[in-house]
């Protein structure tokens, strides 16, 4: 990893290698500003005030070497980023003017992705996570990691189950809470299609009364026209001549006929005319029966224009487009009707499924509770046995499941409890720090020196379940000195038998333990505008590691703390190859 202008840091290069890593430097060198890069470099919140003085930028990169088909490279994959040799190359920056940048295997990409990966390589322990593991939902969600699939997948079916069930019931206060509006609704409804059911319209109805109401209204006129047209046809009338029309044709057809024996041209003329005759016959015909067929009834008249009238306040009253769109309001209406009278059957069934997913999720709920006890047991067991190497032989943690009665709870056996989508269950870590002494929270139960190694124990005990590759723990032991410091060094080295961890310690007997030792070394420069603080990161074993952890001991270099840190060395490595 390397971090380039963050607090006091200028530039450093950071070898972390395998099992445990220890990071030491006097106060004030920069340690923490190890553990802020990899924050950072992990999707964290930035700061602009951790902006080293005088640099445009913050920067962190790291090169992250993890295994094949690891959940954090799939994540990688989806998101476009590529390896560079096997290992993921992550780079964040974080600007003076508070903009804050991530970049993936040669791709930019979202600060957030870098939290999701996180979730599956990084856990950082430090004394502000310590303050978080005492509010109760951390420490059911601490209990829930521990029990491991016994407990988290039981959670899961209970949270998806839980879910199903809010929206079930969310759907089903809905629907009883509109139940007034779609009364309303049903009801101008069925007025309107009651309305309807009595004019009882027929498609395209309003155009055919219509031209009926303008013909009945233009009866004599046409009556008249007709009769007129007949006559100048074939009726008594005639020109001037005497003849009417059919006559006249008549003669041009007899004169064209007695012709056409010269001329073949004249005959089809001839044979035209004889065919117009016949045609003009019959349109006479037929005038004369519309002109006797033409009743000028005022009833009907009456009549068609009421019903007209009754056609258009339908229309105007849906806003549709003539009758044909009266028609499909009305078809939609039903379909509405329908619809709305159904939601009481839908709440019947939605209270049928209600009911049904509140029995299952209070047997669920059940379960999770009883296998949250047994989490608890063991638990609890373990961080006491890790207390007990921590110089409390006699303390005494417990892990106390609980619930709370309520009325409109969740039915689980024969009471009704507060539920949540965690289940049912409040857990709170109880302390006993004396034979004799009460059960207390852990806040209130322990000295400040005394919740460290609590805190720690913990600690120990829930990274054992932790699933990520790489644990950070940051000056988790303040507080705790003498043979209980030499434990908490043992333990973390356990721990660095299967994760990559790194420890900000103060401890020389942490120290000691270490596969890697980095030291944060501190400088100040001189210049116009003063002394300018600039710490560094080196790697550092043999006689250098003996002179840090001498200093550490004595404050100072001296022959004897030399003497007792080259003790913890050979102590430490032989503690590591009696495992």
């Amino acid at each position: 990893m390397r971090i380039r202008g963050l607090g006091v840091i200028d530039d450093a290069v950071l070898q972390l290698g395998p099992r445990l890593t220890v990071v030491t430097g006097e106060t004030g060198a920069g340690k923490t500003m190890v553990v802020q890069g990899l924050t950072l470099l992990f999707g964290g919140r930035s700061d602009v005030g951790r902006v080293r003085p005088g640099a445009e930028r913050a920067l962190v990169e790291g090169r992250l070497v993890l295994p094949e088909g690891h959940p954090a490279l799939q994540r990688a994959a989806e998101a476009g980023a590529e390896l560079d040799e096997g290992a993921l190359l992550l780079s964040r920056t974080v600007g003076t003017d508070g903009r804050s940048r991530a970049h993936l295997g040669g791709r930019s990409v979202p600060v957030g992705l870098l939290g999701e990966l996180a979730d599956d390589v990084l856990a950082v322990h430090g004394q502000s996570d310590q303050q978080r593991l005492l509010q109760p939902a951390r420490q059911r969600a601490a209990l829930d990691r521990y029990g491991g699939l016994a407990v988290l997948a039981l959670r899961e079916r209970y949270s998806t189950q839980w879910t199903r069930w809010r929206q079930v019931r969310s759907l089903l206060e809905q629907l009883r809470a509109a139940a007034e509006e779609r009364r309303r609704e049903a009801e101008l409804l069925r007025l309107g299609l009651a309305e309807v059911e009595a004019v009882a319209p027929e498609p395209g109805e309003g155009e055919v009364l219509a031209a009926e109401i303008d013909r009945l209204a233009n009866a004599d006129d046409l009556r008249t026209a007709a009769a007129r047209a007949q006559e100048a046809l074939s009726g008594e009338e005639s020109g001037s001549d005497g003849m009417d029309a059919l006559q006249r044709i008549g003669l041009a057809r007899r004169q064209l006929e007695a012709a056409a024996r010269h001329d073949a041209e004249l005959g089809a003329l001839a044979a035209r005319l004889a065919e117009l005759g016949h045609l003009l016959g019959d349109v006479a015909a037929e005038l004369a029966s519309y002109a006797a067929a033409v009743d000028a009834d005022p009833a009907r008249l009456v009549a068609a224009q009421e019903r007209l009238a009754s056609l258009t306040t339908l229309v105007r009253r849906h806003g549709v487009d003539g009758t044909d769109g009266v028609l499909e309001w009305a078809r939609s209406a039903s379909d509405r009707l329908l619809e709305l009278d159904g939601a009481e059957d839908r709440i019947g069934e939605l209270e049928s499924q209600d009911a049904a997913l509140e029995t299952a999720l209070g047997m669920l709920a059940g379960e999770l509770s009883a296998a949250r006890a047994v989490a608890a047991a063991t638990f609890g067991a373990a961080v006491t046995a890790e207390l007990a190497a921590l110089a409390m032989p006699d303390a005494q943690v417990t892990a106390l499941v609980s619930s709370r009665e309520d009325t409109g709870g969740l039915p689980v056996g024969d009471r009704r409890l507060a539920a949540g989508a965690e289940g049912v269950d409040e857990v709170e870590l109880l302390l006993v720090a004396h034979p004799g002494a009460p059960a207390r929270p852990l806040h209130r139960g322990a000295s400040g020196g005394e919740l460290s190694r609590v805190m720690l124990a913990v600690e120990v005990v829930l990274a054992g379940s932790d699933p990520v590759p790489l644990m950070v723990f940051d000056e988790v032991d303040a507080g705790v000195g003498g043979r209980a410091a030499v434990e908490v060094g043992r333990r973390l080295a356990r721990l660095a038998q299967d994760h990559q961890v790194v420890v900000v310690t103060h401890l020389p007997q942490v120290a000691a333990f270490a596969d890697h030792h980095l030291l944060v070394v501190k400088a100040s420069d001189g210049g116009s505008a003063g002394f300018v603080t600039r710490s560094g990161v080196v790697g550092i074993d043999g006689e250098e590691r003996i002179a840090e952890l001498s200093r550490m001991l004595a404050g100072a270099d001296t022959g004897l703390s030399r003497g007792h840190a080259t003790e913890l060395l050979a102590a430490a490595a032989e503690d590591r190859r009696g495992r």
